[in-house]
């Protein structure tokens, strides 16, 4: 399990038992090294992910601290959920809000869509193309600036946090089909900077259907 699957877990584990809720402070990053086994680095990167998320919010000099989103019920939702049943949400989900992205997204939105699509042409690793993956992905949904959409996405990218979606992509992984997602993802960025709904939605739903059918062998 990855440092950032462990860091999931510990807060679903949290949230479940009672003893983690909205605005609660998560360890230190000193502590979680040691509760984890895992370097500082790692940890740094995993609360990076989660932040990015909606997840946690970070405060200098004050720490860590658990928001609305991670509650348990979002994480209960996700705890059963398959790999196919992700994508069949994904599915319904995403296409239409790249469309509605490329409506309303300011140039700031545009621009942190970008830097993410950059980012993640640059990952040379599983693990860092993975993480500028789910923050594109994210990104394009914050550009909607709908925050109820925003937390049923927050709960879609819940269950994608779960180990079965992690160890399945990473067996499905090489690095031609990450090159290949990320001319994908090129082709989705370029459609919500022409302000173009069709081809946001027809893009974004032929790139999730080339996942399906890689991670599930399915259409």
């Amino acid at each position: 399990m990855s440092v950032e699957q462990s860091l999931r877990t510990l807060l679903s584990e949290g949230t479940r038992d009672g003893t983690l809720g909205p605005g609660a402070k998560l360890p230190t990053e000193r502590a979680l090294v040691e509760q984890l086994s895992a370097p500082r680095s790692a940890i740094r990167r995993a609360l990076e992910t989660l932040e990015h998320e909606g997840l946690v919010v970070r405060h200098v000099g004050r720490g860590t601290f658990l928001t609305e989103t991670a509650q348990q019920p979002a994480a209960t939702a996700a705890d059963d959920t398959s790999p196919a049943e992700i994508m069949q949400v994904r599915l319904l989900v995403e296409p239409p809000v790249a469309a509605l992205a490329s409506r309303v997204a300011t140039q700031a939105d545009l621009d942190r869509i970008t830097r993410c699509l950059d980012r993640g042409g640059e990952a040379d690793d599983f693990a860092s193309f993975e993480t500028w993956d789910a923050r594109l992905h994210r990104a394009i949904a914050e550009a909607t600036h709908n925050s109820l959409l925003m937390t049923m996405f927050d709960v879609m990218n819940t269950a994608r946090g779960l180990p079965v979606w992690g160890s399945l992509k990473r067996r499905t992984s090489t690095p031609e089909r990450r090159r290949c997602y990320h001319t994908e993802h090129t082709a989705i960025v370029e459609a919500l900077r022409d302000r173009d709904p069709d081809t946001a939605h027809n893009t974004m739903r032929s790139h999730l259907n080339n996942v399906a059918n890689n991670l599930l062998g399915q259409r």
